[in-house]
C-alpha cells in the first residue's frame, strides 16, 4: 500500500514557503496591467470605435461587456448579472485562498491561481465602477470574429490552463494502475 500525505499544510508552514507571496504578487501584477491597459484604451480610443493593428486580423477596440465571457448575459435590460459576477468573484477568491493554504507547494499552481484571482479582481473593479467590463482585444479572420477580451480575461484563461496542467500532471503521478 502506498502512503500519500493528504493532510492540509499548516498555516505557519504555508506562510513561510512563499505560496501567498506568489499568489498575491501575481494577482497584483495582473490587476495593475489590466487596469493600466483599460485606462489607455479609455484615454485613446473613443467608445465603440477601434484602431486596426493587423489589417483583417487584430484591432484594438473600446467596448463594454455587462455579461460574462463571450458576451454571455451581455444585456442592458437585466441587472441581476452584476450581483452574480460579484458573488462569483468572491467565491473564487475564497476557493483560491483555501487551495493555496491546503495544497502542497507548487509554483505553477500558485502562479495560475494568482492569475485567476488577478483577472477576476481586475474585471470586478470595472463592474463596480462601470457596471460593465472594458474589453479591447479584437481578433477576427475571414469573417470569423472572436468576442473582444482584455488582460484580465487573458489572466483568467492562462491561470486556468496552468491549474488544469497541474491537476492533470498530479493525477498522472498518483500511482494509478500499480498494485
Amino acid at each position: 500500500m502506498e502512503y500519500r500525505e493528504s493532510s492540509p499544510v499548516s498555516g505557519a508552514r504555508a506562510s513561510k514557503d512563499g505560496r501567498y507571496r506568489i499568489v498575491f504578487s501575481t494577482a497584483l501584477i495582473c490587476v495593475i496591467l489590466d487596469q493600466l491597459t483599460k485606462l489607455a484604451v479609455v484615454t485613446w480610443i473613443p467608445f465603440q470605435h477601434g484602431i486596426p493593428v493587423i489589417s483583417g486580423f487584430f484591432d484594438l477596440v473600446h467596448v463594454r461587456n455587462r455579461g460574462a465571457a463571450f458576451g454571455i448575459l451581455n444585456r442592458s435590460d437585466i441587472d441581476w448579472q452584476f450581483w452574480l459576477f460579484v458573488v462569483a468573484t468572491l467565491v473564487a477568491a475564497v476557493l483560491i485562498f483555501n487551495l493555496t493554504r491546503s495544497s502542497r507547494f507548487n509554483r505553477v499552481l500558485f502562479l495560475g491561481s494568482g492569475l485567476i484571482l488577478g483577472g477576476a479582481v481586475g474585471n470586478l473593479i470595472d463592474r463596480v465602477r462601470l457596471r460593465a467590463v472594458i474589453d479591447f482585444v479584437d481578433l477576427h479572420i475571414a469573417g470569423w470574429h472572436w468576442p473582444a477580451f482584455n488582460v484580465a480575461d487573458i489572466g483568467i484563461c492562462l491561470g486556468a490552463a496552468l491549474c488544469a496542467l497541474c491537476l492533470w500532471r498530479s493525477s498522472g503521478s498518483t500511482g494509478e494502475g500499480k498494485s
